[in-house]
């Protein structure tokens, strides 16, 4: 196991800890950013978290949370992490537990470690272009990285059930993907629609659980390089719809054009 990938571990399963305390108390505090989108007590704390962890890797950081970098500074740097605190912060105030810990770790804007745990759920997955995707559960009242890692599943599991499934947003289902939908529907005769929040779309393909998923609605570069790392070291492709080729990162402009993973 790669220093990077131990240190990326440990920031998200700290950071899973801080959320979980505010999670299950009443204090939300819930204010709303430039962007409409909602900004928890809990985002600040595991961006914290994170922050104190990655830091030790001297490698550079973009977070959801942290301070806007100008591409002009952030444009010849061949390594940097991604982060997003908590993706699905929606979800986090829904208290649904669908939300997750999303860490990247992009060379030459291409995905090369990718680390997402559930906090509600305790499932950890990880990856790196060298290792494969795993996914393990864990209790952190007691928990060893290595011991971890040794025990984690890879992925992508074996699935029962094999009708044609797609996962979509639980928060942004648009026509787009409805007809996509339909499409699947007249290709495959029966299929499954899973609603899903934040990255956990993403897990659910790199597990096997769903086929595909279609995103033809905005996202943000955080939002899905930790999950495009592990669903492509699963053997699954994320697909940017308007240039046909894998999604890339730490571009100028940091909103995602549409996707595809399958």
């Amino acid at each position: 196991m790669s220093k990077n990938l131990k240190i990326a571990i440990e920031a998200a399963l700290e950071a899973g800890k801080a959320i979980l305390d505010i999670y299950h108390s009443d204090d939300f505090q819930v204010e709303i950013k430039g962007d409409n989108s909602p900004l928890t007590k809990a985002d600040v704390a595991s961006h914290n978290v994170i922050m104190s962890h990655l830091n030790a890797t001297g490698i550079p950081v973009l977070s959801e949370e942290g301070k806007s970098i100008p591409y002009n500074e952030r444009k010849d740097w061949s390594q940097l992490w991604i982060v997003d605190p908590i993706d699905g912060t929606k979800e986090f105030i829904k208290r649904n537990g669908e939300f997750t810990v999303n860490i990247a770790l992009i060379e030459n804007q291409k995905t090369v470690i990718g680390v997402i745990y559930v906090p509600v759920l305790g499932d950890l997955y990880f990856s790196t272009s060298e290792m494969g995707a795993f996914k393990v559960s864990v209790d952190l009242e007691d928990y060893n990285v290595d011991t971890l890692v040794s025990q984690a599943s890879k992925l992508p599991l074996e699935r029962e059930d094999k009708t044609f499934t797609v996962v979509a947003s639980r928060s942004h289902m648009s026509p787009e993907t409805e007809t996509y939908v339909s499409e699947m529907r007249e290709k495959h005769g029966d299929v499954n629609l899973i609603s899903k929040g934040s990255s956990l779309k993403l897990c659910m393909v790199a597990e096997g659980q769903a086929d595909c998923y279609p995103r033809f609605a905005p996202t943000m570069e955080w939002d899905t390089a930790a999950g495009q790392a592990i669903c492509e070291h699963a053997g699954f492709e994320v697909i940017d719809w308007s240039t046909k080729e894998r999604m890339l990162y730490n571009r100028k402009e940091l909103l995602n054009n549409w996707f595809l993973v399958k």
